[in-house]
C-alpha cells in the first residue's frame, strides 16, 4: 500500500472517497426510497465481489436477512453492511478491499456482543463452511439481542 502525502494510503484514500459517494448517493432522499437505493448499493457491492470474499458476503446478506430481518442493507466504505437506525451493526470487510490474508466479518459498538471487560468484535472468515455459518448467524442473532 502506497501512503500519500497525508499519511493515508491510496486504498484509504479511494475508500473514504467511496464513503463520500455513499452519503451523496442518499442525499435528500428519505423513508422507502433511501432505504431502496441503499439496498440497491449493498447487493452491487457483493456483486463485485469474487471467490471466497463473495461467498462470504452472499451468505453474510442471507444470514442477516434470515436472523435479523430489521437491519437496513447498506454499505459503508464501500463493504455491504447492515445497520439499525442509521447505525451500522455489522459489515464485511473483503480480503480484496485492501489486499489482505483474509475478509472479516465485523460488528460495531451498536451490536450487543460485550462479554466482561474484552470481547472480540472482528472475524477472520477464510472460508464460508457450515461452522463458520452457524458461528456468524449466532453472533447476528446475540448482536441484536
Amino acid at each position: 500500500m502506497a501512503e500519500t502525502k497525508s499519511g493515508f494510503s491510496d486504498d484509504e484514500r479511494a475508500a473514504m472517497k467511496q464513503r463520500a459517494d455513499e452519503l451523496r448517493s442518499t442525499k435528500g432522499l428519505k423513508g422507502a426510497a433511501k432505504l431502496a437505493r441503499e439496498l440497491e448499493a449493498c447487493v452491487a457491492a457483493i456483486d463485485e465481489l469474487d471467490g471466497v470474499d463473495g461467498a462470504v458476503a452472499a451468505r453474510l446478506h442471507a444470514i442477516v436477512s434470515e436472523e435479523a430481518p430489521d437491519l437496513e442493507p447498506k454499505t459503508f466504505y464501500g463493504f455491504p453492511a447492515y445497520a439499525r437506525d442509521g447505525k451500522v451493526l455489522v459489515f464485511y470487510q473483503p480480503a480484496s478491499k485492501f489486499d489482505t490474508r483474509y475478509g472479516t466479518v465485523s460488528f460495531d459498538d451498536t451490536a450487543n456482543l460485550d462479554d466482561g471487560e474484552m470481547w472480540p468484535t472482528s472475524f477472520a472468515v477464510i472460508d464460508m463452511t457450515d461452522a463458520a455459518e452457524k458461528r456468524i448467524r449466532e453472533l447476528v442473532r446475540r448482536a441484536v439481542s
